[in-house]
């Protein structure tokens, strides 16, 4: 989608995966509560979660083939053009939605999915639903400047996926022995950080001198720093022969 509407779209992302994730929390905390062997389950989710994702191979994506998006398409009538940052726009008197909506849709939907693994993982560290829903909604806040300072250096974490399913299948573990092994949270923490650390610093290396990082055009508000281009449109100068006398054409 077209840069300068992105801002607008991870905006409300945000906004809409903070209400998700209370509803998650909050419906986990109950069940763990009156339920106590839903943390297996979660547990060995976790781990299967983790497995998938260390042997998943990247494939090529083709966001027109998402599931998501053919049902959107399907029940909300969308037109095929952008119209400013605007969601939904009237045509021939109805309401129809922009692929800006779309694309919103298809956010708040992956958001979903990421919630099922990242919130029993955080439940297996804590099991307070203020300290559970704050460290979300710090992660979440966090996610639009992390997003436009890595967008164009994401190839290069090729290792990182391998990081994370050895923390999904390190929580999942932790939660399945927790009634006999009790795991300090210092201790998990720090395997944690070690864990995303090296899988961050081997991808690095691997990648060095590749040409994975972009950058941001400068008139971009995240380009920090940064001042509007000039006025780049194309300037009239007058032609000359090659006597050097003006012969009353003009060059660009």
């Amino acid at each position: 989608m077209p840069l300068q509407h992105q801002h607008r779209v991870l905006f409300w992302g945000i906004l809409g995966a903070l209400v998700f994730r209370a509803l998650f929390i909050a419906g986990g905390a109950a069940l763990l509560e009156r339920f106590h062997f839903t943390i297996y389950i979660f547990g060995a989710f976790l781990v299967l979660t983790g497995i998938r994702m260390a042997l998943h191979r990247d494939e090529e994506m083709h966001p027109e083939k998402n599931p998501v998006l053919g049902l959107f398409r399907r029940v909300v009538p969308m037109t095929s053009e952008y119209h400013g940052q605007k969601f939904t726009v009237r045509e021939a008197g109805r309401l129809v939605a922009t692929p800006l909506m779309a694309v919103l849709v298809l956010i708040e939907t992956s958001d979903i999915l990421f919630a099922v693994d990242s919130i029993p993982a955080i439940f297996a560290i804590t099991d307070d639903p203020f300290i559970v829903f704050t460290s979300n909604a710090f992660a979440i806040l966090g996610l639009r400047a992390l997003y436009f300072m890595l967008a164009g250096m994401i190839n290069r974490f090729i290792y990182l996926k391998i990081g994370l399913a050895v923390v999904l299948v390190y929580v999942g573990v932790k939660m399945l022995v927790s009634s006999w092994i009790h795991i300090p949270i210092w201790a998990s923490l720090a395997f944690i950080a070690l864990a995303i650390t090296v899988s961050i610093v081997a991808s690095l290396r691997s990648t060095k001198g590749s040409s994975g990082a972009g950058s941001l055009p400068a008139s971009h508000p995240d380009a920090l720093g940064s001042a509007p281009p000039s006025d780049t449109r194309p300037v009239e100068v007058p032609r000359t022969g090659d006597d050097g006398q003006h012969d009353g054409g003009t060059e660009r």
